[in-house]
């Protein structure tokens, strides 16, 4: 398994926004049962990662950790579920919470879930 600061790494691969085209990008995430979580940080920067706004255009994604790949459906957790969520994700990567303190924005936490068959 892939790792960053201790992290684990998937490759996330998404349909863009603008260009229509489809992307592969690695994320930070935490598998969470059979979910997988995201978290949309840019490291505590005042604005969202542009990966937060192709997800949201475009929720279905394809999720590869390790060889396997699956694909999935991203939404954006509302807060009550972020709140309950958020120490799950600060466990894996502690970094998480010093970045929500680096900024006024409220950083989105995505649950991408399997896709329906």
């Amino acid at each position: 398994m892939n790792r960053l600061e201790g992290a684990p790494i998937c490759l996330v691969t998404m349909t863009g926004r603008k260009s229509g085209k489809r992307k592969t990008i690695a994320l930070m995430y935490t598998p969470h049962g059979d979910d997988v979580l995201l978290v949309a940080s840019l490291g505590g920067a005042p604005t969202h990662p542009v990966w937060y706004y192709n997800l949201k255009a475009h929720p279905g994604v394809e999720i590869q950790v390790g060889s396997v790949r699956r694909k999935m459906v991203a939404r954006e957790a509302p807060v009550d579920e972020k709140r309950a969520l958020w120490p799950v994700v600060v466990a894996n990567y502690r970094s998480f919470e010093d970045y929500q303190k680096r900024t006024t924005r409220e950083i989105p936490l995505f649950v991408c879930s399997p896709a329906p068959a």
